[in-house]
């Protein structure tokens, strides 16, 4: 008789659940998908919850291989000795490989007062905190959204969108990632929907009080709401289970985003940062890193070599209120080029990109190991190769 493999995934975010999807195409394969959460969060619709133009949630039975146990619960610890982990509802889960997909959220902010009076917007529960603040709020009453990232750019012409009247701040350069001519795009659409934008060297945040934001140039704005998207970090599972992380707490990885400490534990999504060269956090990433993360664990049971990771980018896709948008797009190594889409086309496309990212998901869940080709960006292996001459390592790893 075939000995069973138990798989659990920890996350549910666009990582996790194609891991686990992947997962199911072999009959000798158990799979556990661990979430604190009873529904899929559609992270990049957030910025609609916020707006009330989207709940930004959608049933697991819609994404999830009808194969995969979804046990809503967090793990606060790893014991990858014992092969294990610690639910904080009580007990323990046991595991023979392990999928570490915890994802990202806000940033502790170490901006004095942000932690207290700022409204971070990552996660499903935060967004749903603000909405009630917002609809509570005078429709002309001043909203400061901090952060000129896409989340930030987002939920700002959302909000002005609305009628509200909003400042964003950069802290910097408007849509860093952005190239000019996108930039461009996106600031005339900010202009049109009456957001003011402050960018440059002095309107880094200094601190938040109640009622007020001040900026390093000594400015100090009236702020009823103050929504913070400046930043993401990830969970400290890894940490604090003793695994071995980048800065930013994201668990180190080889190429094939296997532990560099334990064989049996492999990463994925914005929580794995492979050979120390994370790629950017967000589910155009995510969907490709899941089902190489199971691909590895798959190749393993097989007694074959997991192939080394290959993910590519398309660009990036910033919606702008309901009838206006920018696909930014770029090179696989996920550098910006001339190219964008902007206006009303620009919004069906990231409407499109929205819809789709969901249907990929489903399509793993009923056709698991469809999908054999992934986006290649030969830029990474010259950054490895660079990396590798300027600072030689070896790391062990535990059968």
């Amino acid at each position: 008789m075939t000995e069973n493999t138990h798989v659990l995934v920890i996350g549910g975010g666009y990582s996790g659940v194609m891991a686990a999807n992947r997962l199911t195409q072999r009959d000798d394969v158990t799979v556990t998908l661990i979430n604190p959460r009873p529904s899929f969060v559609e992270r990049i619709r957030l910025h609609q919850l916020v707006g009330g133009s989207h709940d930004a949630v959608v049933d697991y039975g819609k994404v999830l291989a009808g194969g995969v146990r979804l046990v809503v619960d967090t793990v606060t610890r790893i014991d990858a000795v014992e092969r294990g982990v610690t639910l904080a509802g009580g007990g323990t889960v046991g595991y023979d490989y392990l999928i570490y997909a915890v994802g990202s959220g806000s940033a502790d902010p170490s901006v004095p007062g942000a932690a207290e009076f700022a409204y971070p917007i990552s996660s499903l529960e935060e967004a749903q905190r603000l909405r009630p603040v917002l609809d509570a709020a005078p429709g002309a009453a001043a909203v400061t959204v901090v952060g000129a990232g896409p989340s930030g750019i987002e939920t700002a012409a959302e909000l002005a969108e609305q009628g509200r009247t909003v400042t964003l701040v950069c802290g910097g350069v408007l849509g860093p990632y952005l190239h000019p001519r996108g930039r461009r795009s996106v600031a005339n659409r900010l202009a049109k929907l009456g957001v003011t934008v402050l960018d440059g060297p002095d309107t880094k945040v200094t601190a938040v009080t109640r009622d007020a934001v001040r900026l390093s140039g000594g400015r100090e704005l009236p702020s009823a709401v103050t929504v913070w998207t400046a930043g993401f970090g990830v969970p400290d599972l890894a940490v604090r289970s003793g695994l071995s992380t980048d800065a930013l707490g994201r668990l180190l990885t080889d190429e094939t985003l296997t532990s560099v400490d334990d064989v049996r534990i492999v990463a994925a999504g914005d929580s794995a940062a492979p050979s120390d060269l994370p790629f950017r956090m967000g589910c155009q990433s995510a969907v490709q890193l899941g089902p190489q993360a199971a691909q590895t664990v798959l190749s393993r049971l097989a007694g074959e070599q997991p192939a080394p990771v290959d993910v590519g980018f398309a660009g990036q896709c910033i919606s702008l209120g309901r009838s206006a948008g920018v696909f930014q797009f770029a090179h696989r190594n996920d550098t910006a080029i001339r190219l964008h889409v902007g206006g009303r086309p620009g919004a069906r496309l990231k409407e499109f990109v929205c819809r789709s990212t969901v249907w990929q998901l489903s399509y793993e869940a009923r056709k698991p190991g469809a999908r054999t080709w992934w986006t290649k960006d030969a830029k990474r292996r010259q950054l490895l190769e660079a990396k590798r001459d300027a600072a030689p390592a070896v790391a062990e790893r535990t059968a």
